[in-house]
C-alpha cells in the first residue's frame, strides 16, 4: 500500500501557489500587547464584519490571548452565511425536502396520508428559529472568550482607527493595532433589474416569499440559484434557470455536471442555457422577462410570477474609506493581499469574499484563523486548492480538487475511477441511489488530484476526499482503508480500486 506520509511545510510555501495576493516582499512589523479596557482604547486586534470569517477571526484571537473588539453592522453575528444566506438556505432546503419526499417517496416506504400539505409560515418559523438560536449562540461564545462587541458600521479614520455608526444612533471610535476587514460580499445586481425583494428577488427575497409562486424564473445556474430554485420546484413552482452560459455551474466537472442537470429535469426544472436576458419588466401584474440567445438572435418573453437574481457576489467594501488610508484593491473590488493576509498599509489585514479566491463561508473561516495566527507570531495555512466545495440540492454534489477538465488542461497522465450509487447497497436500501463517485488520479504516482460526489449527502461524504488530498494519498490508500458496512462512504471507497485497481460491486 502506497501510504502517503507528508511533512507541514511553513504557510509562507505552501500559499505561493495562490498567486492572489498584495504584490509585495514587504512584511510589517507590529507589537502585540495585552489589554482590557474597550471604548477608545487600543486593541491588540480589531474585525470589521462578524459573518463566518469576522467572528472567526474574533474568537481566535481572543483565545490567543490577544485583546479584540469586533464590528458588526447588522446587529446580529453571522453574517450573511448565518442571517440570510447558508443556513436559513439549508433549512428550508431540508423542510422542501420532507415535503416533497412525503408527497413523492414515503407510499413506496409503506408510510401513507389522506392528504400532505404545505404550510409556509410555520417552515419559515422554523429557519428563523434556526437562524436566532444561532446568532445567540455566536454572541454567547463571544463572551465566552471575552470579545468585546460593537454593533454598528465601521469606517476607517486612520489605519489605526474605526469610527463606529452605532445602530442604537451613537458614534464610537474603536482602535486597534491590527485591524481586519472582514466584510464579505453582497449580492451582484444585473444591469437594468432593479430588485425589490417582493417580485423581483436576491437570494435575500427568495428566502422570505409569503406564497409559493407558480411561476419562478431563476437568473444564474449556480449553486445559489440551483438551491433557490429547488426550494421552490420541490413546494410546486415551475422552475426555469436561464443562463447565459452553456452549462449549469461551470466550475463543476464536466460529466458529473451533465449527471446533476439531468437529475434536476427529472424533478421538472427547466433550463435555458446559452441565453441572455434583455429586459425585466415588473409593472404589470406579473414580470416579463426578454431573452435572447447569447450569441444573438430573436427576441422572446417569458413570464413569471418571482424573478431570481442569482448572477453571483460581488465584495462588499461600501463606505469603509478604504481610499482614505491607501488600501489597493484590484479591478473588480477584492482587496489585494500577500501571503499573512497583510494590504498595502501595514497593520490593515482581509479576509473571506473581501478577497480573491472561493466566496465560501469555510474559507473565510480559515483565512480568519490564518491571519490571527500570522498576527500573533505564528505560522498560518490555507490552501485554496483544498476547500471543498457543495451544491445543497438533492441529490447534493460535492467536489474537492481538479475537474477531469482542469486536468488534462495541465497535460498530466491520469486515470479515473468511478462508481455509480445504484451499485451501493445502502442507497439502495433506502431507496435513493442516483449519483456518482469520480475519483481524479495521477497515473505514475497514483496520488488524488480531485474528487468528485454526487449523493444524496455528498457534503459529508467529501470530507474524506479533502483530507487524503490534504495529504498527498493515493487512491489505493482510500481504497485499502476499511469502510463500514452498509455505508454510502463505501462507493468512495470502490470509486478508490477502480481507480489504481478494480472495483467489486461492479
Amino acid at each position: 500500500m502506497a501510504m502517503a506520509c507528508i511533512v507541514r511545510r511553513k504557510a509562507s510555501s505552501l500559499l505561493s501557489s495562490r498567486n492572489l495576493y498584495y504584490n509585495s516582499s514587504k512584511y510589517y512589523a507590529f507589537s502585540l500587547s495585552r489589554g482590557f479596557a474597550s471604548g477608545s482604547e487600543e486593541n491588540d486586534v480589531v474585525v470589521i464584519g462578524g459573518g463566518p470569517g469576522g467572528y472567526v477571526a474574533a474568537i481566535k484571537a481572543a483565545q490567543l490571548g490577544l485583546k479584540t473588539t469586533c464590528i458588526e453592522k447588522r446587529g446580529t453575528l453571522g453574517g450573511t452565511c448565518l442571517n440570510v444566506g447558508c443556513i436559513p438556505s439549508k433549512a428550508l432546503l431540508h423542510s422542501s425536502h420532507m415535503y416533497h419526499e412525503a408527497t413523492h417517496s414515503f407510499a413506496n416506504h409503506g408510510v401513507k396520508f389522506s392528504s400532505v400539505e404545505v404550510d409556509l409560515p410555520a417552515m419559515m418559523a422554523q429557519k428563523d428559529k434556526a437562524v436566532s438560536n444561532l446568532t445567540k449562540g455566536i454572541e454567547g461564545l463571544f463572551k465566552k472568550n471575552k470579545v468585546n462587541y460593537v454593533k454598528g458600521y465601521g469606517k476607517f479614520l486612520t489605519p489605526s482607527e474605526i469610527t463606529v455608526d452605532t445602530i442604537d444612533g451613537g458614534e464610537t471610535v474603536v482602535k486597534g493595532k491590527n485591524i481586519i476587514i472582514a466584510t464579505g460580499s453582497d449580492v451582484k445586481g444585473l444591469p437594468g433589474i432593479a430588485i425589490d425583494e417582493e417580485r423581483i428577488v436576491s437570494s435575500t427575497g427568495a428566502l422570505a416569499l409569503k406564497e409559493v409562486p407558480k411561476k419562478l424564473v431563476v437568473i444564474g445556474a449556480g449553486y445559489i440559484g440551483l438551491e433557490m430554485g429547488s426550494i421552490w420546484a420541490r413546494l410546486g413552482s415551475e422552475v426555469t434557470v436561464v443562463e447565459f452560459a452553456p452549462d449549469i455551474v461551470p466550475s463543476m466537472d464536466g460529466e458529473v455536471r451533465k449527471q446533476f442537470q439531468r437529475t434536476l429535469e427529472k424533478q421538472k426544472m427547466k433550463f435555458m442555457l446559452k441565453t441572455k436576458v434583455v429586459s425585466v419588466d415588473s409593472s404589470g401584474d406579473g414580470v416579463k422577462l426578454t431573452l435572447e440567445p447569447a450569441a444573438g438572435g430573436d427576441q422572446t418573453v417569458l413570464e413569471a410570477d418571482v424573478v431570481l437574481v442569482s448572477a453571483g457576489r460581488t465584495p462588499f467594501t461600501a463606505g469603509l474609506q478604504l481610499d482614505k488610508i491607501g488600501v489597493e484593491t484590484d479591478k473588480i473590488g477584492r482587496i489585494l493581499v500577500n501571503e499573512r493576509f497583510a494590504t498595502s498599509v501595514p497593520g490593515v489585514y482581509a479576509i473571506g469574499d473581501v478577497i480573491p479566491g472561493p466566496m465560501l463561508a469555510h474559507k473565510a473561516e480559515e483565512d480568519g484563523v490564518a491571519c490571527v495566527e500570522f498576527i500573533a507570531g505564528k505560522e498560518g495555512h490555507v490552501d485554496y486548492d483544498m476547500v471543498p466545495g457543495v451544491v445543497y440540492t438533492h441529490p447534493e454534489v460535492a467536489s474537492v480538487g481538479k475537474t477531469e477538465e482542469q486536468v488534462k488542461a495541465l497535460g498530466v497522465s491520469y486515470r479515473v475511477g468511478k462508481f455509480p450509487f445504484m451499485a451501493n447497497s445502502r442507497a439502495k436500501a433506502i431507496d435513493d441511489a442516483e449519483g456518482l463517485v469520480k475519483i481524479l488520479a495521477e497515473k505514475e504516482t497514483d496520488k488524488i488530484l480531485g474528487v468528485h460526489i454526487m449523493a444524496p449527502n455528498a457534503g459529508e461524504l467529501i470530507h474524506e476526499a479533502v483530507l487524503a488530498l490534504q495529504y498527498g494519498a493515493s487512491s489505493e490508500d482510500i481504497a485499502r482503508t476499511c469502510h463500514a458496512h452498509p455505508t454510502m462512504s463505501e462507493a468512495v471507497k470502490e470509486a478508490a480500486m477502480a481507480t489504481y485497481d478494480k472495483p467489486i460491486h461492479i
